[in-house]
């Protein structure tokens, strides 16, 4: 009977052990691994991105200053070819400016006029508004602005020392060749003759000659010698012939 009894106690003991071990392995279950792949975004493709990313490369320029060019205080008619940085870029009338729109930095801008070319350093910032304008430098460097203008000579100043009176003449060459200009100058004047004492009147010429570069302009004395040291007045020097060869 006792045997009997200490059986049962061992396979109660049993069943219950059993019992723990099972509700242990539920309550902790062993961890597990998952192999998941995954591709890196870069690598993505992705229209609607790279579609942004190129409208905002197309849309990135260089920054850009404004310029006006202008030379509308000549007093003669003129279309001139504007030059920026060895590049012509468009004309410019008196009564039309040009307009650009030039990178930003240091630039060198020209107009020419027939053989006269006048320059002008700028600095263009962007939002920013730079104007030149040439019309005083060409006013006194391009006395004759038509460019199918002939060579000429003009009077432009003259004194009397004595019985010599001092023309200077001025010989113009606006033309593209070279030439040998010459003039022919007249005075008339009055003067009183030393023996009667009588009013009498006179005049004395003189020719000159010089050689004009092409677009070019020379001024040369002239002095032209009166007959007497009695000279009561004198006329103003007249150009009476000139020659171009």
């Amino acid at each position: 009977m006792k045997s009997i009894m200490l059986f049962a106690l061992f396979v109660t003991l049993g069943l219950i052990l059993a019992a723990g071990c099972v509700a242990t392995k539920n309550k902790y279950p062993a961890s597990t691994t998952t192999e998941v792949n995954f591709t890196p975004f870069s690598s993505i493709p992705d229209p609607g991105l790279n579609k942004t990313i190129n409208a905002t490369a197309n849309n990135t320029s260089e920054q850009k200053g404004s310029l006006r060019v202008s030379i509308s205080g000549i007093s003669y008619p003129a279309n001139l070819v504007v030059i920026l940085d060895n590049e012509t870029v468009g004309t410019v009338k008196p009564t039309k400016p040009l307009y650009l729109m030039v990178p930003e930095g240091n630039h060198s801008i020209m107009v020419c006029m027939d053989l006269v070319c006048e320059q002008e350093n700028v600095t263009t910032r962007f939002g920013r508004y730079v104007t030149v304008d040439f019309s005083e430098r060409l006013q006194k460097d391009v006395k004759f602005p038509n460019p199918t203008a002939q060579s000429s000579v003009q009077i432009l100043d003259f004194y009397k020392n004595g019985n010599v009176v001092s023309v200077y003449v001025e010989f113009i060459n606006p033309e593209s060749v070279d030439h040998m200009i010459s003039v022919d100058l007249s005075i008339g004047y009055t003067y009183i003759d030393g023996r009667s004492y009588i009013k009498l009147g006179d005049s004395t010429q003189a020719r000159a000659t010089q050689f004009v570069k092409a677009g070019q302009t020379e001024i040369k004395r002239v002095d032209m010698y009166l007959a007497s040291d009695s000279v009561i007045s004198f006329d103003n020097p007249e150009i009476q012939d000139f020659k171009v060869k």
